[in-house]
């Protein structure tokens, strides 16, 4: 059989036998998906404007704080000098250990609100964000501290209500380190009795400390911004546990404020609980003074009415500003060595937390 000759099909773009060029339908799939993928160019631009916003953000803040060690510099140089340098340096440890005390109380009050973070992670956004309080107004620090949670794996309305109980447990702590301070306050200086209104806050704070109760007002705060409620209630062990940290923290804070006073006299153990009790007041007043940078000069009118008792009052005035340098000192370098860590854990390739969405 001979074999057939090869028939010349139709040209490659046309249709059999037409000798037209065939025209190549778009794939239904891919013209679909075209039309309901959202523009990338609007998102793009939003995540470059809130990352440029948190960049401006940061660098506002760290302008604040060392603006506030150079404004204090000639007040606190010559007191500075004086100090024992083996003194200065176990407060400033002192002060250290108080600080990076702040984010385990965040990490308890975070897993108790279903949202448990490592303490890595926990530390990242309270240090950092903690640097907000050195602008006007506490809604910086809010924010920043929000923000940054949220790369942390919490979403905002959580990250707020644990900044909100954490921060009420904090006042708490302060006024039960503060009643040490209250019989040298009752006999103090006319100033320090004006500051006697804020044991008032003790009775109303203490009895949120119960489970059901704070459970029931923080599902309140999260009807009011629209979100879900608590899917279970605080245990009253991680209260306690968040609460005994917080304490822990005025007790370094007062250990701080002890090896600076006694420095410039005889040593006296009474001190230590006097000392104790003025640095949890003065947080506290600081804190509600929240229209002020880091609660400036609220801060140091409590420290020095307190210490003036057992120190000539131009040396208490001192001390609270060299209280007032070191703790700015302590943030920032607290802040920039928790980065650290985060951009050393990235470069390394530990998994970070996925950001959590609102």
């Amino acid at each position: 059989m001979d074999a057939q000759p090869a028939v010349p099909g139709p040209p490659l773009g046309s249709e059999a036998g037409s000798g037209e060029p065939m025209t190549v339908e778009p794939d239904v799939a891919d013209t679909d998906a075209r039309q309901v993928a959202p523009p990338a160019p609007a998102r793009t631009r939003k995540a470059v404007v809130i990352a440029w916003a948190k960049r401006v953000l940061i660098v506002a803040v760290l302008a604040a704080a060392v603006y506030s060690v150079y404004s204090q510099w000639d007040e606190v140089y010559p007191t500075l000098i004086a100090l024992p340098w083996p003194s200065l340096a176990l407060s400033l440890v002192a002060v250290f250990a108080g600080i990076f005390l702040g984010p385990l109380v965040w990490k308890i009050v975070l897993s108790d609100l279903g949202a448990p973070v490592r303490f890595m992670d926990a530390s990242k956004f309270y240090l950092v964000g903690q640097l907000g309080k050195y602008i006007p107004g506490a809604v910086w620090a809010v924010l920043l501290s929000m923000e940054l949670a949220r790369e942390a794996g919490v979403n905002r309305a959580r990250s707020f209500t644990a900044g909100l109980v954490a921060t009420g447990m904090g006042v708490l702590a302060s006024l039960i380190a503060g009643l040490a301070a209250l019989p040298v306050m009752l006999g103090g200086r006319p100033e320090s009795n004006q500051l006697l209104w804020l044991f008032l806050l003790l009775a109303v704070g203490l009895p949120f400390l119960h489970p059901r109760l704070l459970t029931w007002s923080v599902n309140l705060v999260l009807k009011v911004l629209r979100k879900r409620p608590l899917e279970s209630q605080f245990t009253a062990g991680k209260i306690l546990k968040a609460l005994g940290a917080a304490v822990a923290i005025y007790l370094c804070y007062g250990v701080h404020l002890w090896l600076l006073v006694d420095s410039l006299g005889s040593p006296r153990l009474d001190t230590l609980v006097l000392s104790a009790g003025a640095m949890a007041l003065s947080m506290t007043a600081g804190l509600l003074a929240f229209f002020l940078p880091s609660g400036l000069g609220a801060r140091e009118l409590v420290i020095t009415a307190t210490i003036a008792t057992v120190l000539p009052l131009p040396q208490a005035i001192a001390l609270a500003l060299v209280s007032r340098l070191m703790f700015t000192v302590a943030d920032l370098a607290a802040a920039g060595a928790a980065a650290l860590l985060a951009y050393v854990q990235k470069r390394r390739g530990v998994p970070a937390p996925v950001p959590a969405e609102d």
